[in-house]
């Protein structure tokens, strides 16, 4: 079994709902939720001209290979009518790959540990929430140390 890493983002519709739909899904198709983190409304990333994200991050345990994982994470995204229109553009569910055990992987359609997870506050303080000492595969510095040098100063705020 593999421990993984999962981000969940949405800004369209009934978000709270739609991040609960997904982890229902990841539960049934991917593995065991091992824990998740609270529920953040943040600023849009990349694209900053839409409404703020819910997001959450949460820690899996699974027997899918990391390309099985990918997969079924598309086809969920997929089925919960996710578009895919615009780059970093809203979407109705997100949800990325953010680590797979320790690995790295560099392929086309997949990046393992997620390439952006360094320079995202609305990634790092979540996960720091769950796994604070987890270390980064490639910047071998731990989720906190990361969380502590980002230049990112968009808004990230735990929802009551």
């Amino acid at each position: 079994m593999a421990t993984i890493f999962l981000l969940l983002g949405s800004n369209m519709g009934d978000s709270v709902k739609l991040l609960a739909e997904a982890q229902n899904q990841l539960q049934h198709q991917v593995g065991k939720l091992l824990q998740s983190s609270a529920l953040y409304q943040t600023a849009a990333w990349g694209n900053t001209e839409q409404s703020d994200f819910i997001n959450q991050v949460i820690k899996m345990e699974t027997s899918l290979d990391p390309q099985e994982v990918l997969g079924t994470i598309l086809a969920i995204e997929k089925e919960m009518g996710r578009l895919r229109e615009v780059k970093w553009g809203p979407r109705i569910i997100d949800i990325d790959i953010l680590y797979y055990e320790q690995e790295v992987i560099n392929l086309p359609d997949l990046k393992i540990p997620h390439p952006n997870l360094h320079q995202r506050a609305f990634t790092l303080v979540p996960l720091c929430e769950i796994e604070p000492l987890w270390l980064h595969p490639v910047l071998h510095q731990t989720n906190r140390q990361l969380l502590m040098v980002i230049d990112d100063v968009l808004s990230v705020q735990k929802l009551q």
